[in-house]
């Protein structure tokens, strides 16, 4: 890791948030974010981007914003080592009580969007995680492309509910809850780090949150996203399978799973992607120990997702049916297969 502009470090004394935004490429939406961050009041924090590789111009651009600023530092890694190796190394650079992660196309959808969310964290002690309700940027509807809980809870968008997982677009996490879950599991590099979190938190008795009445505005912008037609669907299915292993099911067992995710690649053309994914998601959980999560985790997965999912036919018919998105927003990327 490269320090590139801003401060050195963060303040030496308490402080409330760490704000992190990972940056590879995307120059004007980057850009956007840090100044959304920056502009945030009634909350103490420091701004820590982690770029992974960006052009050198959008890089020098980056610098150029926080130069000069006691709140915000700039560090740049050799490549891109994925979400959730980027998240870690961020979280790892502050010491402030909360964790705010912003993706790199998302903005705060207003000045004391980030004091709101500190404030839900303190409300609540045993929450480890807080979800935003993310918003399209340009219209202000849901952005159904990252609902990532239930679909029959998305008519409770503006509410609150406990989850078992957030949305990465914009999240806070408990710095004391990160740090004894031990953070992202890196392995998993892209798509359903945050559902890996969420369980090992649940599993130390930890609640998740959604606050529909807190939010994100989110551009979805197509510079440097995987599609589902190159490597987005592959991430899919093997993290999903390597997390199921993770947690104590036998390949057998997951067999269904991976039947479902066969049919709904080969409806959608990325049949080569969901072959390839199992051994990937063998490889990847090979030495890595199984375990079950306690009763008292099952059940609150059971009550705060599966109750809400229905029965397992219409499941299959509205998941595994249903067709991956032909443009970026179109549909859900995480309805939960």
């Amino acid at each position: 890791m490269r320090y590139v502009a801003g401060a050195p470090a963060p303040p030496e004394g308490p402080y409330d948030a760490d704000v992190v935004i990972l940056s590879l490429d995307r120059g004007e939406e980057t850009l956007a974010a840090v100044r959304s961050a920056l502009a945030q009041v009634g909350v103490s924090r420091h701004v820590f981007v982690i770029d992974q590789g960006s052009l050198l111009e959008n890089l020098a651009r980056l610098a150029a914003a926080v130069t000069g600023r006691a709140d915000a530092t700039l560090v740049a890694l050799d490549r891109n080592h994925g979400v959730a190796f980027g998240r870690n190394q961020g979280a790892a650079l502050g010491h402030g009580r909360c964790i705010a992660e912003l993706d790199n196309d998302a903005e705060f959808a207003d000045a004391t969007t980030l004091a709101r969310l500190v404030a839900a964290l303190d409300a609540e002690p045993d929450l480890a995680a807080v979800g935003c309700r993310i918003l399209v940027h340009a219209t202000g509807a849901d952005d159904i492309s990252s609902w990532g809980y239930p679909i029959g809870l998305l008519p409770r968008a503006g509410e609150q509910f406990d989850a078992v997982t957030f949305v990465g677009a914009g999240h806070v996490l408990r710095r004391a809850a990160w740090q004894a879950c031990g953070g992202y599991d890196a392995a998993l590099f892209f798509c359903w780090e945050e559902f890996d979190f969420c369980l090992r938190a649940i599993e130390q008795g930890w609640r998740i949150r959604y606050r529909g009445d807190i939010a994100i505005r989110h551009k979805v912008s197509p510079d440097r996203r995987f599609a589902w037609s190159a490597a987005r669907w592959f991430y899919f299915v093997r993290n999903r399978l390597y997390i199921g292993r993770k947690w104590g099911a036998s390949w057998p067992a997951l067999a269904p799973r991976y039947a479902g995710y066969l049919l709904k690649g080969a409806r959608n053309r990325v049949l080569w992607q969901t072959l390839r994914a199992l051994p990937a998601a063998i490889r990847l959980s090979a030495g890595v120990p199984a375990h079950r999560l306690p009763q008292a985790a099952s059940a609150y997965l059971h009550a705060n997702d599966i109750a809400h999912r229905g029965a397992l036919p219409r499941r299959l018919r509205r998941e595994v049916l249903a067709r991956l998105p032909e443009q970026i927003g179109s549909a859900s990327r995480r309805a939960a297969g």
